[in-house]
């Protein structure tokens, strides 16, 4: 009986070890009826406690296969035998996502996988160390156990002993006297564990900014910001994170959100982005145009403007910075823009014009085929910034001597002028804010500013250079954030987009003082909150944990719950939280 049981873990491990070796594929499947994943620990939410940093194997029921067309996937019940607690499995399991084992099943392949680690059953001495395994269960013990965890310790490149490890949940509820008291965990440690001596920490996470109820109406956002507590000396749960905590913010921003008061610059960098893609695909989706008349006419009035002006360059320059203040007064209160100029010059006005009112090609080329005319017969004499790069800027410096080349307003000639006028004048709005605020200098913008690259790698980088400011804005606006804290976020994503590709989803890390935002979070109700004890040292250190969230840390279980959500008076009740307890236990091969 003992060979058999030794035959089937070394079959089992070296399954493991190959699927570990095979760089091709991530999964397959073990005895028909068990499917094996392997994956970073990190996207486990509920073993992401203890095996975050690795590759770690999952294990869980393979989904049936469909041979009839009339069968479906349907939501069942987890199967539990008679003798079970009635009460221990209140979950559903749906098939449509990941499937778990049983409790039995679970324990007998942690049982293979622990017995193949063992020198003194199976030869691993000169073999590669085992990614550690976790093992889906369907909750149907009276614990509720949903994970089985094991994980080779090692000395150098010999195993030493296995840390196994189980996760158990239970459902929601708003009754603080129901949860687990921290002496009672205590307690659940030292029943375990005997230890000498043990540490305590406690951790949070608080949400700052996105999603919101206003008047039982839920405003999604996709942008979120929220601060990760660390702290020792836990005094009883869920209490709140004391201002000697070490904060953390994880800011992820999407861009394009009404409330930013960067949204009017997103609109205007998102008709940037349609011409560089017309340039590359050949085909443009035009965007709603904002002003009534048409680009031709705007572009003419404004000709027939300057054509008309008898004033100095300094009287222009006045006018136009009144008329952007008149313009900041009529907009809705929602765009609060900071980086308008009162400094636009020529090209930068045209831009203004034509991106809020041009509906096809054909307006781009018919307005500046009014612009280089009024050029070349010196109808009109506009000033420019002297770092201009564009083409236009270019024609117009040659008509102050009275010498335009010609140029061809055929083919993608126009929307590539109008493409390098817009890139020239957002980043000086860009520059302009950056500067002004002291977060950064031109030299650490080169990166950004390069006109060296071509222009749909301009367009990448200057999509980078505003996801940054909505960033800083963000958090200077709606977070408070002071100065200092704003540079560091600066240095931060400026160097970051230097080497990685454009992605909203990434997620910004700033170290804060929680003195900073203590009116946002000691009022709220976390997230998550959790507290964890140890004890031994090294190789050896055991814990045991406690998570409380607002939502299950299990993605194989539906819980069924029948709280309210509203109290009689319409106030929001107390939060109700889900329970998740890691224990953690250390056998020795020695």
């Amino acid at each position: 009986m003992g060979s058999k049981v030794v035959s089937r873990a070394e079959r089992f491990s070296c399954f493991l070890r190959s699927l570990q070796d095979d760089q091709s594929s991530n999964s397959c499947t073990y005895e028909e009826d068990i499917h094996m994943i392997k994956t970073k620990g990190d996207k486990i939410t509920a073993v992401n406690v203890y095996s975050a940093n690795q590759t770690i194997f999952v294990c869980e029921k393979a989904l049936p296969k469909i041979n009839g067309q009339g069968d479906e996937l349907n939501t069942e019940t987890s199967n539990c035998s008679a003798d079970d607690d009635e009460d221990s499995c209140d979950v559903l399991h749906t098939e449509q996502g990941p499937q778990p084992l049983t409790v039995m099943k679970a324990r007998e392949l942690l049982s293979l996988y622990t017995l193949s680690q063992n020198p003194a059953v199976s030869a691993v001495d000169s073999k590669p160390i085992l990614h550690p395994l976790w093992v889906r269960c369907d909750m149907c013990d009276p614990a509720g156990t949903a994970w089985f965890g094991a994980e080779p310790v090692c000395a150098g490149n010999k195993v030493t002993g296995v840390k196994l490890y189980s996760v158990t949940c239970k459902g929601s509820d708003v009754e603080k006297k129901s949860l687990v008291t921290l002496e009672e965990l205590k307690q659940v440690h030292k029943n375990r564990h005997h230890p000498s001596s043990s540490g305590i920490k406690g951790n949070a996470r608080f949400s700052l900014f996105g999603s919101t109820i206003v008047e039982n109406t839920t405003i999604e956002s996709q942008s979120s910001v929220t601060v990760d507590f660390k702290w020792s000396h836990v005094e009883s749960i869920l209490e709140i994170p004391p201002l000697s905590s070490t904060a953390t913010l994880n800011i992820k921003v999407v861009c394009g959100d009404m409330r930013s008061p960067m949204f009017e610059m997103y609109r205007e960098l998102e008709f940037l982005q349609t011409l560089a893609d017309g340039l590359k695909t050949g085909e443009t989706e035009w965007m709603e145009p904002v002003e009534s008349p048409s680009a031709v006419n705007l572009t003419k009035a404004y000709l027939e403007e300057l054509r008309n002006m008898s004033k100095t360059l300094q009287d222009q320059a006045a006018k136009t910075t009144e008329t952007q203040k008149l313009k900041q007064e009529t907009d809705p209160p929602i765009f609060n823009s900071f980086l308008e100029r009162g400094d636009l010059d020529f090209v930068e006005q045209l831009w203004d014009r034509m991106r809020k009112s041009v509906t096809s090609y054909q307006d781009i080329g018919d307005c500046l085929k009014l612009v280089v005319e009024a050029l070349r017969y010196g109808d009109i004499k506009p000033w420019i910034h002297r770092d201009s790069n564009s083409s236009l800027s270019k024609l117009i410096l040659q008509s102050y001597h009275q010498q335009i080349d010609h140029v061809s307003l055929t083919g993608i000639t126009p929307v590539t002028m109008l493409l390098e006028m817009g890139l020239d004048k957002m980043r000086k709005d860009y520059i302009n804010y950056l500067i002004g605020e002291e977060l950064t200098t031109l030299n650490h913008l080169c990166y950004y500013l390069s006109t060296e690259v071509d222009l749909q790698e301009q367009v990448i980088r200057l999509r980078k250079l505003h996801h940054l400011l909505e960033i800083i804005v963000t958090c200077g606006t709606f977070l408070g954030l002071p100065y200092d804290r704003l540079f560091v976020l600066t240095q931060s994503c400026l160097n970051h987009y230097k080497t990685s590709t454009y992605d909203e989803e990434h997620e910004f890390k700033l170290q804060i003082k929680p003195a900073l935002i203590s009116h946002f979070y000691q009022k709220e109700h976390p997230v998550v909150w959790g507290v964890e004890i140890s004890s031994s040292q090294g190789l050896r250190e055991v814990r045991t944990s406690l998570q409380l969230s607002d939502k299950p840390l299990v993605d194989h279980a539906i819980f069924k719950t029948d709280l309210p959500n509203e109290t009689v008076n319409g106030d929001i009740e107390e939060p109700a939280f889900f329970s998740t307890m890691m224990c953690c236990s250390f056998t020795s091969f020695a």
